[in-house]
């Protein structure tokens, strides 16, 4: 009993040594496997926290394994490591291994090394002090501080989604805040390698009617064309998706754009990278890769401004650039050499109220951060203000669904215009025009009518080009059917005649033929070299000048017999001359 009480004992304090052995080697994975950050635990540089459903993960990584560090948040569930946010992009750590995010002792959430612990690398830096706060990564990859126990979205008091670096995910959102006073926007990382502020920015312009510019600097790369209520009318791709949703908030807290997955275990997002491109990915499982779902600028007519003020782009046509109906360029040689950016001028001059509109249809509408917006107007109320406005140049509906609401006026020069395939999208444009001009308004610029008779030159060109080869081949054919008939008669022609002397001499022309000076030069250069009489047999067809050729020869003593092929087009002499027997 005694033994058996031994050994009972010793086995449970094996168990309980095994217990603790495995619960102090588990402490830190479960510690960097909270999705929390809280006052009484900080994360260090060799930790990590992850979100609830493991989507993302917050921790520290060095861009090809540079001697900077930074911190990030990036997917948990993709091998290949994709940043989508980061912390203090242009301050970073040198020092890695003391470096530690935490809460301070206001609540806002700093990260410090040793060498900077009063003067943080990088803050949260809200100004309402607490001092029980919390940091939680959340499942869409937002880093939020808030009041422990609070998980109430609108009083957050910090979250990474208002101050995106280069990325934006499904649920962020583009544009400004009333709350904030925050115009969110995505600067491009400086190279792939180095996460600072880049030269590109997609930033939302609230004047006007909203939309979004890409920026290289200060100066403008792109447009999204404005917000039409399906999508911005200068991004046809946004038409029809089966796995995006978009929104678009224009109200006095927000004026903002964001987008959605349908599946959400699709993982989507939208860069600007550091060339300038503007690119929306979405991951492939079985392949694991990151597939290029959309991009731009994509094509010449996405280039700011391409075709000048009053001028429409239209990759459809060659050259992209045309003038509306009753404009004409500005720069007519720039123009014929393929340089539109001088955009064109009105043939005809205004009148105010005899002007007419032109109806431009399936159009990107020209840069609206000037223009004045109603949104209660509809359509004819809207011509009317144009029409009694005689510095109105255009108007568009606001917003195209229903048939169409709300006003929006030019007034001045119409820049960046795009004109789209029926079936790419667009919306209605109505241009200001002189009388003469407004009457037979068709949808289309002239440009159109352009590239209809480039395309209709191009088909007879190539027609033509078909049938000359045609005639070629056929020419070169015959000509080796006849060569091969006179191979078969200088065969019988040596075989009955004695010492052949020399053959073959071709004419392709009737004319050649025809120059029977030519022919004699020819057979006198032969006279110097062999004796007479010798005689000239001849394949061809028997028409007046080969008998104009064929009496020269004669009166010069050289006798010549005369074959007739009428069957052949190609004139074709051969000279088979012999010693006289």
């Amino acid at each position: 009993m005694g033994t058996k009480y031994s050994n009972h004992h010793g086995s449970s304090s094996s168990v309980l040594s095994l217990y603790y052995t495995i619960t102090l080697s588990l402490l830190p994975i479960l510690s960097t496997s909270l999705d929390t950050i809280t006052p009484t635990q900080p994360l260090t540089s060799n930790q990590t926290i992850v979100s609830a459903a493991a989507a993302f993960k917050l921790g520290f990584f060095s861009p090809n394994n540079s001697d900077n560090w930074y911190l990030g948040i990036w997917y948990n569930q993709i091998p290949t490591k994709t940043i989508v946010w980061v912390a203090n992009r242009d301050n970073p750590l040198t020092n890695s291994s003391s470096a530690t995010l935490k809460i301070n002792q206001d609540g806002n959430l700093v990260l410090a090394d040793q060498s900077s612990q009063q003067n943080p690398i990088w803050s949260s830096n809200f100004t309402a002090a607490s001092s029980n706060t919390v940091a939680q990564l959340l499942d869409d990859g937002n880093l939020v501080v808030r009041i422990e126990n609070d998980y109430d979205p609108a009083n957050y008091l910090y979250q990474s989604f208002d101050h995106p670096t280069d990325t934006l995910l499904p649920g962020m959102k583009l544009g400004w805040d009333s709350k904030t006073g925050l115009n969110r926007m995505l600067t491009s990382w400086k190279g792939t390698d180095d996460p600072s502020t880049g030269d590109y920015s997609f930033e939302m312009d609230v004047s006007g009617l909203p939309e979004i510019y890409l920026w290289n600097g200060k100066v403008i790369d792109y447009r999204s064309g404005p917000w039409n209520g399906l999508r911005f009318s200068g991004v046809p791709e946004m038409n029809t998706s089966d796995v995006l949703t978009f929104s678009f908030v224009t109200d006095a807290n927000e004026v903002t754009y964001s987008y959605g997955v349908t599946d959400k275990s699709l993982y989507s997002r939208l860069i600007v990278n550091p060339s300038g491109a503007l690119q929306r990915y979405t991951w492939i499982e079985t392949s694991e890769v990151w597939n290029l779902f959309w991009y731009a600028p994509d094509d010449q007519c996405d280039n700011y401004k391409e075709c000048g003020v009053f001028g429409v782009c239209d990759t459809n046509n060659s050259p992209v650039c045309g003038c509306l109906k009753g404009f004409e360029p500005r720069n007519q040689q720039a123009w014929d050499l393929r340089d539109g950016s001088g955009g064109c001028v009105r043939v005809s001059g205004l009148e105010c109220h005899s002007d007419g509109f032109l109806r431009l249809e399936d159009m990107k509408l020209p840069d609206s951060s000037t223009v004045f917006v109603d949104r209660s107007m509809g359509r004819k109320e809207c011509e009317k203000t144009c029409r009694e406005n005689c510095s109105c140049t255009a108007y568009a509906s606001a917003d195209i669904r229903g048939g169409g609401s709300g006003c929006v006026i030019w007034s001045g020069d119409l820049e960046d215009m795009r004109q789209y395939a029926a079936a790419e999208g667009g919306q209605d444009l109505f241009v200001r025009v002189s009388a003469a001009d407004s009457r037979g308004i068709g949808s289309k610029t002239k440009s159109v009518k352009t590239g209809k008779i480039v395309g209709i030159i191009v088909v007879v060109v190539v027609l033509l080009l078909g049938l000359a080869i045609f005639i070629l081949w056929k020419k070169k054919r015959k000509q080796r059917v006849l060569k091969e008939q006179t191979e078969r008669r200088g065969s019988y022609e040596r075989s009955t005649q004695s010492q052949f002397l020399s053959e073959g001499v071709r004419f392709q022309s009737a004319e050649m033929l025809a120059n029977s000076v030519s022919v004699l030069d020819g057979i006198e250069t032969l006279l110097a070299h062999i004796e007479l009489p010798f005689n000239i047999t001849i394949f061809d067809q028997v028409d007046k000048d080969l008998r104009a050729t064929v009496q020269l020869l004669q009166k010069r003593n050289v006798a010549v017999a005369i074959h007739d092929e009428r069957e052949l087009n190609v004139i074709h002499i051969q000279r088979v001359l012999f010693r006289d027997v």
